[in-house]
């Protein structure tokens, strides 16, 4: 299946990051010290195995044992004849061997310099890359307008709302899309039950919904309550099944009820609206149904028939012997058109994905692990269309609450969105009034909603998304560690400096050589970083790594604030305050790419 791949080189840099010049005369240096030594190492091949932010030996490393290899030597040799070779001159402070490794550190006021004139001159746009004319398209969420999310859904529109944001910050144009499946089963067992009189609903689903309705719910609420009922009672009546089944091929064939879209988008309003407290919104939607109307699928279907793995079964139906694509034995006869003349799903998935390679250069669907199989059954049915083209996979595992287990909406056992979010409001608003008695109502209850949302963000985009995620109020809502509340804090204590510091105004002048103790030289780097951790995020699609960044960069400004005295430098107050401010812009854009609000005050 394809998925993002490793990096075979860093992240790119150029004149927006702070380390550009750093990294030039570093690889400028290794190819000349490797000369010196009679080893082959070209500035292209240094620069494409240095490791950037080794940790605390330094900002950058070169690793000598592919170089080693070919020289015959001992990589711990090379490294120490490499370092002795190298004559380290501004913006490089200082170069040694430790082991198979030559550590490069920055010169210090060499990098303050460029770092804080990049974060406090680009401003908003600080991290973000120049436009690479790259076209991507992000599919994210695409859940069935069936009911309410609950919150083993959402992780996927917020990886996806995410990743969508970082991208787009690296330079690339983004395109999101929300695919809207109006023709299967689940859509019609909606359309089935409110084309029905009320009083004619069968009594089971009449009971389990009838008196539950308040005057002010959301559509997805409303018109979604039904589902569940419905799906336990077409298990065991034969006769509402063939009702649905022959809607389902009316919908296909044209002949929906009028009623069918409107009930689909009406609940996916509500859906939307759920959404949007959380920041996520989509640029297009995109509707099953119409690459059946359009003829998209019929063209598919044509070229699966001729396909060199397609047969026809005796019922009339049409398949594809997938033995040959490495899918578990009982997934090998892949059916794309059934004895009736109907599409699958699947199917329609080629069309969709077909019409997305015909408009963009990068195509990416964030989808849960459950459906791991539909991807690796879409990549052969793409190869027996003759598509060379490939959609990038990012593959999530599920979200669980305390009460345990996975959720799902036919069955009934979920936590609902709305009902999470509201908790956490509760949960957040308490928070604020413990540490605050002098907000009004207005105000406390902005932040509260500000917090909730920004816990539930954080605390789901922190694990990377082959990891499960077990959510816990105690750590989405606490204020210190990794959480979405720390990062807010941090934003707020440093608006709260830039708020007293205000004799000093942007752009904020600053002395170097004022900011030399160890913490302020710690917190320069890790601000530094930001460009090349926004381009790796969006390079290998983990957005988990920006969300440590983030929990970096807040973690080393309270280092900061706690040890040194800003307001109160003396000397290096000015300096000091730029410093702030440059912590300010930062961590604030990077809080944007994560969705996470900006609070200048908790």
């Amino acid at each position: 299946m394809s998925t993002p791949s490793a990096p075979a080189s860093p992240p790119p840099v150029g004149p927006r990051d702070p380390y550009a010049e750093f990294l030039d005369a570093v690889v400028d240096g290794l190819a000349r010290a490797a000369s010196l030594e009679s080893l082959s190492l070209t500035s292209e091949e240094a620069r494409a195995q240095l490791s950037l932010d080794p940790g605390p030996e330094g900002d950058a490393a070169f690793p000598a044992h592919r170089l080693a290899h070919s020289a015959h030597q001992a990589p711990a040799e090379v490294a120490a004849a490499i370092a002795r070779r190298f004559a380290p001159s501004l913006p490089i402070g200082s170069v040694r061997a430790k082991g198979a490794y030559v550590n490069f550190v920055a010169e210090p006021q060499a990098l303050t310099v460029r770092t804080l004139g990049l974060a406090l001159s680009l401003g908003a746009s600080y991290g973000h890359g120049l436009g690479a004319n790259v076209r991507t398209c992000v599919e994210h969420t695409s859940a069935n307008p069936t009911g309410p999310f609950h919150v083993g859904r959402v992780r996927n529109a917020i990886i996806g709302d995410s990743l969508a944001r970082v991208i787009r910050a690296a330079g690339a144009e983004v395109t999101t899309q929300y695919y809207i499946d109006d023709m299967g089963r689940q859509a019609a067992m909606i359309t089935w039950i409110w084309t029905k009189p009320r009083e004619s609903w069968p009594e089971p689903i009449r009971a389990a919904t009838e008196g539950k309705e308040g005057a002010d719910e959301k559509s997805d609420l409303r018109y979604g309550r039904p589902y569940p009922a419905v799906s336990a009672y077409l298990k065991e009546h034969a006769e509402a099944r063939e009702e649905v089944a022959k809607l389902v091929r009316d919908i296909e064939t044209g002949r929906a009820p009028a009623e069918h879209r409107r009930l689909a988008k009406t609940i996916l309003d509500g859906m939307l609206a759920s959404l949007s407290r959380l920041g996520i919104r989509f640029d297009e939607f995109v509707w099953e149904s119409d690459f059946v109307r359009d003829g998209s699928v019929d063209r598919v279907v044509t070229r699966l028939r001729q396909a060199e793995h397609a047969v026809q079964e005796a019922n009339g139906a049409w398949a594809i012997d997938a033995t040959g694509y490495g899918l578990p034995k009982e997934s090998n006869h892949v059916v794309f058109q059934r004895g009736d003349g109907t599409s699958l799903y699947v199917t329609r998935d080629v069309a969709y994905h077909l019409a997305k390679f015909a408009r963009f250069d990068r195509v990416l669907d964030v989808l849960g692990q459950d459906h791991q199989l539909h991807a690796r059954t879409l990549e052969a049915l793409l190869t027996e269309v003759g598509e060379a083209r490939r959609p990038s996979f990012l593959i999530y595992q599920d979200i669980t609450v305390p009460e345990g287990g996975r959720m799902s909406t036919r069955g009934g056992s979920a936590v609902w969105l709305d009902e999470l979010l509201a908790e956490a409001v509760d949960r957040a608003r308490k928070e604020v009034l413990a540490r605050r008695e002098d907000l009004s109502v207005p105000e406390v209850e902005a932040i509260a909603e500000s917090v909730a949302t920004g816990a539930l963000r954080y605390h789901i985009l922190r694990v990377a998304p082959e990891k499960p995620v077990a959510f816990r109020w105690e750590d989405a809502l606490s204020f210190e560690g990794r959480s979405g509340p720390f990062l807010q804090y941090s934003y707020a204590r440093a608006s709260s400096v830039l708020r007293r510091g205000e004799a000093e105004r942007p752009p904020y002048p600053f002395e170097p050589g004022r900011l030399n103790d160890p913490e302020e030289l710690a917190l320069v780097r890790v601000i530094a970083r930001f460009p090349r951790a926004v381009a790796y995020a969006a390079r290998m699609s983990h957005v988990h790594s920006l969300a440590a960044y983030a929990h970096d960069l807040a973690d080393q400004f309270n280092r900061f604030y706690h040890a040194v005295p800003v307001l109160k430098g003396g000397e290096a107050r000015a300096s000091r305050i730029a410093l702030v401010a440059a912590v300010h812009q930062t961590l604030g854009n990077a809080l944007d790419l994560l969705g996470v609000d900006r609070l200048e005050t908790m």
